[in-house]
């Protein structure tokens, strides 16, 4: 079994083989005005903008829903994820889509309680069922401070990977391996430890921006491309930390010398009353 084994995936084009946030502006038709507003505010903020372009066309959150468990996946990423819960790992979370559209998504899909925890951007349907998505850090009130340059205002995943390698530290020898493909998941591959892994998808800008300087990362680098090769390499990973983990509680080989008798061995002593 692998307890100690924290697995952090990406959400869009990790899990799903989409952006979540493109695919339901374009099954809904939004596309020309997403592309007119997006320069001119961050995406989060035109995300939220979106949801409320939709709403006043006549577009329902029960649309939305429809149009999200038409989310388009590699079918070996549903057993890659049931596997890796099986054999004990901790599965969670780390994404810029929001809240409404991961977990209708697993819900569909019958993943949702694989995970135990979703860190992603908050969203709920307002009183006139609107659905609303707000920023994982208010990036109106302050920055989050990170300097990498690949985060995007309203959330570092780097400070999300720091707090969940704290918390784990409580809980003894925890080793990470994580999984994802945009640029923002560059930062939290840099915060990834020694006897860490990061999973970067080929090809892709996480993996592009790993390959610029390979030894900026301590972990040990496994690219991957598709939903195949991501099970089959998060399964090998999985089982690699097992091993470790059985060997540090396994003493090192040991064999009595065949000339020492057991007689010969120190006697215990009683203990003096």
């Amino acid at each position: 079994m692998a307890g100690n084994t924290i697995v952090v995936f990406d959400f869009d084009k990790t899990i799903i083989e989409c952006d979540s946030d493109n695919w339901v502006v374009d099954e809904l038709g939004a596309t020309d005005l997403f592309n007119q507003l997006l320069p001119t505010m961050p995406w989060n903020s035109l995300m939220d903008r979106m949801m409320k372009e939709l709403h006043d066309q006549g577009k329902t959150t029960e649309d939305i829903v429809e149009v999200l468990k038409r989310t388009p996946l590699h079918p070996r990423v549903v057993p890659a994820i049931k596997a890796a819960h099986a054999l004990g790992c901790d599965l969670r979370i780390v994404s810029d889509a929001n809240l409404f559209f991961i977990e209708t998504i697993l819900e569909h899909l019958g993943l949702r309680e694989y995970f135990s925890e979703i860190n992603t951007n908050p969203s709920y349907v307002d009183e006139q069922g609107r659905l609303r998505i707000l920023p994982f850090h208010d990036f109106n009130k302050c920055s989050h401070g990170c300097t990498t340059g690949t985060c995007p205002p309203n959330m570092c995943k780097g400070v999300i990977i720091e707090r969940i390698q704290d918390s784990a530290a409580a809980e003894g020898n925890k080793r990470i391996i994580y999984l994802g493909d945009g640029a923002g998941d560059y930062c939290p591959s840099l915060k990834l430890r020694e006897g860490d892994f990061v999973m970067p998808r080929k090809n892709f800008p996480v993996w592009d921006l790993i390959s610029k300087n390979p030894l900026l990362i301590k972990a040990k680098i496994h690219e991957w491309t598709d939903g195949e090769e991501l099970e089959k390499i998060l399964l090998s990973l999985i089982e690699t930390i097992s091993t470790d983990e059985q060997a540090a509680f396994t003493p090192a080989d040991f064999k009595m010398p065949s000339n020492i008798a057991v007689s010969a061995l120190p006697k215990v002593l009683p203990v003096q009353q």
